[in-house]
């Protein structure tokens, strides 16, 4: 087991089963030591603000994070060639009125620096939009650098 996945169950956390793509694309691609990973939405469904409350919505994007993890470690084999999170993309299903896109962003945010400590910290969008692919609620996607 990776130092990462020590941290996830450490938190009580652990790796959801790695999806597949829904349409046509690649989970990650790389190029050098640069991981891109596609966009993956949460499991939870509704627009923030009306129909999912923003508490329920930062879980959503934590897990989505998870989920991500899961992929890469599927991609390339091992959580802990992770040397930086460089960039976090979150887009957020948001009611006209919710304005707060940032705090939902944070679930993802929090955890990455929680498993990878200064390596976790990054660069990042948080957007409201009107709507995301199956309904979800949260959206994200992620530039990581990698060892070889």
């Amino acid at each position: 087991m990776s130092v990462v996945e020590q941290r996830l169950a450490g938190l009580g956390l652990s790796l959801p089963p790695a999806t597949r793509p829904v349409a046509n694309y690649v989970g990650t691609k790389q190029s050098g030591d640069l991981l891109f990973v596609s966009g993956r939405v949460s499991l939870v469904r509704g627009e923030v603000g009306s129909e999912v409350s923003p508490a329920e919505a930062k879980i959503a994007a934590r897990d989505t994070a998870l989920l991500i993890l899961a992929i890469v470690k599927q991609d390339i084999g091992d959580l802990d060639r992770i040397t930086s999170v460089d960039h976090v993309r979150g887009f957020v299903r948001s009611a006209p009125s919710f304005i707060d896109q940032p705090q939902v962003i944070d679930g993802a945010s929090d955890l990455l620096v929680e498993i990878f400590g200064e390596r976790g910290r990054h660069a990042r969008t948080a957007t409201g939009v009107g709507q995301l692919p199956f309904g979800a609620a949260v959206q994200l996607d992620m530039i990581l650098r990698i060892s070889p």
